[in-house]
């Protein structure tokens, strides 16, 4: 071990540990490190001193380690290790467990203390449960969430007891404690799996997730259906939380070289380029802390754990942090203070100065700053002004491009359908979005005939509408509307050119309120619908399986080494038959086909289920040997088949024999002698045993 000092940070080498987990206290004074044999636990304060060890009996790594995040209960932290977790005591520089938790029937993936009740902590695992134990009563958990697929993370939300998140493969699940028995909500969050969850400090409906698709996104879980922003990298994201000051983020990358920067601060108020690069470990880092500093301090640490297996505590000063601030904020924290004390010294009578933005509106029911803070992030549902709005808007549609003038409240919409060009011209009056619609106007070189562009204006105008009675900002759904509106106008025009029996100048339908493409898959409305199943099995409680197959006439459109997609909002990918999933990993946003927008399609084609299967069109042609008879115009059926298969056998249970067992407690001879007939009976031989003479 090797100790480094430096003006930015502390480097401590601990090539024996081999940890693979680490935890830093709440009071900031300790630093435990996970190894198979040992725990280390670090002292802070002088970290070039020789860790003290606690002994582990256990052939398993240490899966998580979490100090108690209460004052109360710091000298306690939590390991967990195959199927069990261990509850650990740290007093007077020695440690030990002093009792367990078991209830999981497959290994833990996570687990997280409570932000309000010290005794609570919650557990994950691939066994498809969530256990929330009270460390009061360890006999069982207090509260089991089924979620039916495994978890590999939970998190306890931070501003409300009684809320917390799970993630499961690429989707995160919402469920409060009080309501076990369903999520109260489910996101889409990722087509990949999530590698990490972190709730905003001060909003309690806004988390991170951070994906192996090389992306971090923002949510609020009541609008699921769409992120409020994105970050975009180039490597997998290992881990993304956010920071304790302003508006900083840190994310974990996987990098593909060593050599690479992994450890990164953002601004979440500008996620275009990290504003640090903590530069320093030769490998990943597996785990980053944030160490509480001495009142009156305004720097805070960050204490990382690497692959490399040196410990590292990096100086974050003032001068860092406002690299992530919001002047507004700073300002009116220091307008706060200044008029504080100002009003100490003015007359009832006086008038009160005026910073032109109202501190009350500002303020949450706790009376902090929590709408400040989170200003780039909140709600959708919620007024903000149209630089925000521009700055958020996520408009990656092909062909289509966007130009957003905030100063002169106006953006220009230019798009190509075909042999179409359409010009759009929006502008939003002064009080938008409260309550105030925008205009829309077409300008040449708008292709489109004159009926057409008055029925779309009337659709924007009636989308615009119901977005700003709810003070819902309105640019994005309206562009997505327009699309949507000009594909319908695309397979119309199509349709009337491919017939030459279709009437002159017939009557056009008038289009519905939201309109879409017909018979096509793929658009981001699908986001939550699963990709149709194809085959599948499931056990049944009466003895029997059931599974179903497809069809023998239905082969894959695309190589079998690529995985099926998860949703259908997926499967507009694949329309090309070039773009797979392990290609969109790779391939720029630019050359990608569109995710979550409207269906993407050519100028005759739509994306549908076909585009990933297609049908064996050869016919068959047999005769049977007793007839002779010629079956070659014979449908091909379009099913699968749906089998019941017989497997009590198999089972540990049986129906049956839970119909005929007896239990006399009078002449247990008796009970047995006809429980093992009955076992005998149906054939059960390994539970027939000779009874007692």
């Amino acid at each position: 071990m090797a100790a480094r000092w430096s003006s930015e940070n502390v480097v401590v080498e601990f090539r024996d540990a081999q940890a693979t987990a680490m935890s830093v206290d709440c009071l900031g004074r300790h630093a435990v490190l996970s190894g198979r044999r040992f725990l280390y636990v670090v002292n802070l304060e002088t970290p070039s001193e020789a860790p003290r060890k606690i002994g582990r009996q256990s052939k398993w790594d240490v899966g998580t380690v979490q100090w108690n995040p209460h004052k109360t209960e710091s000298h306690v932290f939590a390991a967990s290790s195959n199927q069990r977790v261990d509850l650990y005591t740290w007093r007077d520089g020695s440690g030990e467990v002093h009792t367990s938790l078991q209830g999981h029937t497959r290994v833990i993936s996570d687990l997280d203390w409570s932000w309000f009740e010290p005794e609570y902590l919650v557990t994950s695992s691939v066994d498809t449960y969530i256990y929330i134990w009270d460390t009061r009563d360890t006999r069982k958990p207090t509260v089991a969430l089924s979620a039916v697929a495994g978890a590999s993370q939970v998190k306890w939300n931070r501003r409300n007891q009684h809320i917390l998140a799970s993630s499961h493969d690429g989707d995160v699940r919402i469920w409060d404690k009080r309501k076990p028995n369903t999520a109260v909500e489910y996101v889409a969050a990722h087509l990949s799996k999530i590698h990490g969850l972190d709730w905003h400090p001060e909003n309690e409906y806004i988390l991170a997730t951070s994906s192996q698709d090389n992306s971090v996104r923002f949510w609020d879980y009541r609008q699921p259906r769409k992120y409020l922003n994105i970050l975009s990298c180039q490597v997998p994201v290992w881990k993304a939380r956010y920071t304790p000051f302003s508006n900083g983020l840190v994310t974990v990358m996987v990098p593909q070289l060593r050599r690479e920067n992994s450890l990164l601060l953002w601004s979440t108020l500008d996620l275009n380029s990290p504003v640090h690069a903590f530069v320093g470990h030769d490998d990943v880092v597996l785990e980053f802390q944030w160490r509480p500093q001495k009142e009156g301090s305004k720097d805070y640490q960050l204490v990382t754990w690497s692959r490399d297996q040196t410990l590292r505590i990096w100086r974050v000063d003032p001068q860092l942090q406002k690299l992530c601030s919001n002047d507004l904020v700073d300002e009116l924290m220091e307008g706060m203070s200044l008029t504080s004390e100002s009003e100490k010294t003015l007359s009832p009578h006086e008038p009160q100065p005026s910073s032109g933005l109202a501190i009350d509106d500002l303020l949450d029911q706790d009376g902090d700053l929590s709408g400040l803070s989170s200003s780039r992030q909140e709600a959708p549902g919620l007024p903000q002004t149209l630089q925000q709005e521009f700055s958020l808007v996520n408009l990656q549609i092909r062909n289509v491009n966007v130009e957003m003038d905030a100063v002169n409240r106006s953006c220009i919409v230019s798009a190509h359908f075909g042999s179409h060009q359409v010009r759009l011209v929006v502008k939003f009056p002064a009080q938008y979005p409260n309550n105030a619609a925008p205009a829309f106007q077409f300008v040449s070189p708008t292709s489109i005939p004159t009926a057409m562009r008055t029925k779309i204006q009337k659709i924007l105008t009636d989308t615009s509408l119901q977005k700003v009675k709810r003070n819902q900002n309105c640019l994005e759904p309206c562009v997505r509307q327009l699309v949507s509106c000009m594909e319908s106008y695309m397979t119309q025009e199509d349709g009337t050119a491919a017939n030459p029996y279709v009437l002159s100048n017939p009557v056009t339908p008038t289009l519905p309120a939201f309109p879409r493409v017909t018979n096509t898959y793929g658009s981001y409305q699908d986001a939550n619908i699963p990709f149709p199943r194809t085959s599948g099995a499931r056990f049944c409680g009466t003895g029997c399986l059931m599974y179903f197959t497809r069809p023998i006439t239905m082969h894959r459109a695309v190589p079998p080494t690529e995985p099926t997609p998860r949703s259908l909002s997926a499967l507009s990918a694949y329309h090309s038959g070039i773009l797979t999933p392990m290609k969109m990993r790779t391939e720029s946003q630019s050359t990608l086909r569109l995710y979550s927008g409207s269906p993407t399609r050519s100028d005759k084609e739509t994306v549908s289920i076909s585009s990933f299967y297609y049908k064996e069109r050869k016919s068959r042609r047999f005769k049977t040997k007793r007839e002779g008879t010629d079956y070659s115009n014979r449908p091909i059926k379009l099913a699968g088949k749906i089998i019941i298969q017989e497997i009590s056998c198999l089972l540990p249970v049986h129906k049956i024999l839970g119909e005929t067992y007896i239990l006399n407690v009078n002449d247990i001879q008796e009970t047995c002698q006809k429980n093992a007939a009955a076992a005998l009976i149906v054939g059960r031989r390994d539970v027939a045993k000779k009874p007692m003479s």
